[in-house]
């Protein structure tokens, strides 16, 4: 006869019952299966008519002489809580070794985390920090209020970026999509147009399928030329409401990015004799404007290329280290 004690771990992040076949062959084969019932695992295994024995894990020590005990006449599957039991896989390794003929004890994983799934604690630490109980100033913040942090993290993430330092840029993209999750979490309040992550998420892969059609639908494109002009097609069509070119431009943009993105968009609409009677001025804006089209005319960021010799010049200067 087999004794064992099984130990069914799976992950918070995957659907409750959405486990391996060595999990569910497991749990069929049981003798007897011990959980938490308000777990949702254990409720997932209930829902599908496994017997699910309740039982108390306030007192791991406890809960696992009581485990390698009902072990000893068969095989007891525990179904592991969301938070991993803490202290448990310890007090049944003291408790076997007690024993002249131990049972066997096995951790069986019965479901592992999908790429992306650490977003969903992402979600859930948000939602404990913005829910009562959880913490004062970011129950306080609104929309308007995060809006300088969304500013400063992004010029934090460039410059992470640019310094081509891993680690730096793994935190700062960090601290940027906490400004999305953060403002998204804020929006589900909204009295009259409530929404939340999913939608902010749900209307992201719409719009990259949409303008992809070259990767998801039977449009060709050959080179990445041509997917920038069917981006551009497709972008026009979908901002058809627009009535003036520059429509869109952020004002907060920094002015060299902003002068990039004017010249781009009244070139586009075929404007580009506006800015040519710029350039023709004296003066050192128009010199300015007229380096930005020259940059763009050569593919290089008017902004990002300022940037570089910055901090080229603050490395010379000795104030980076």
């Amino acid at each position: 006869m087999t004794t064992r004690v099984v130990i069914l771990v799976s992950s918070p992040r995957t659907a409750p019952g959405l486990l391996t076949r060595d999990a569910w062959l497991a749990v069929g084969a049981a003798d007897a299966v011990w959980g938490v019932v308000d777990e949702p695992q254990a409720q997932a295994l209930l829902e599908a008519g496994v017997v699910v024995e309740p039982r108390d894990r306030t007192d791991a020590a406890a809960l696992a002489r009581d485990l390698v005990s009902a072990a000893g006449s068969g095989e007891v599957v525990w179904v592991g809580s969301s938070d991993g039991d803490p202290g448990l896989s310890d007090a049944i390794a003291v408790e076997v070794t007690r024993l002249p003929e131990p049972p066997e004890v096995e951790l069986l994983v019965g479901s592992f985390d999908v790429p992306g799934s650490r977003l969903l604690d992402v979600v859930a630490v948000m939602d404990r920090l913005r829910s009562p109980g959880g913490c004062p100033w970011d129950a306080e913040q609104t929309a308007q209020s995060l809006v300088p942090y969304l500013l400063e993290e992004t010029h934090e993430a460039i410059e992470a970026i640019e310094s081509g330092n891993p680690d730096h840029v793994r935190e700062e993209l960090g601290d940027l999509l906490l400004q999305v999750a953060f403002q998204s979490r804020v929006a589900q309040e909204h009295e009259s147009a409530p929404f939340g992550i999913d939608e902010v998420a749900g209307g992201l892969v719409e719009k990259l399928v949409r303008r992809h059609p070259h990767v998801f639908a039977d449009v060709e494109a050959a080179d990445s030329a041509a997917v920038e002009r069917n981006w551009d097609s497709i972008k026009a069509h979908e901002k058809s409401h627009r009535t003036h070119p520059l429509d869109g431009v952020p004002p907060s943009l920094p002015s060299l990015a902003r002068a990039q993105k004017v010249v781009g968009r009244l070139e586009k609409a075929g404007r580009a004799d506006l800015v040519d009677a710029e350039i023709e001025q004296h003066g050192l804006g128009a010199e300015l404007l007229q380096l930005v089209r020259r940059g763009r005319s050569q593919g290089i960021d008017a902004e990002g290329a300022l940037r570089a010799v910055l901090r080229r010049l603050e490395d010379a200067a000795g104030l980076r280290t």
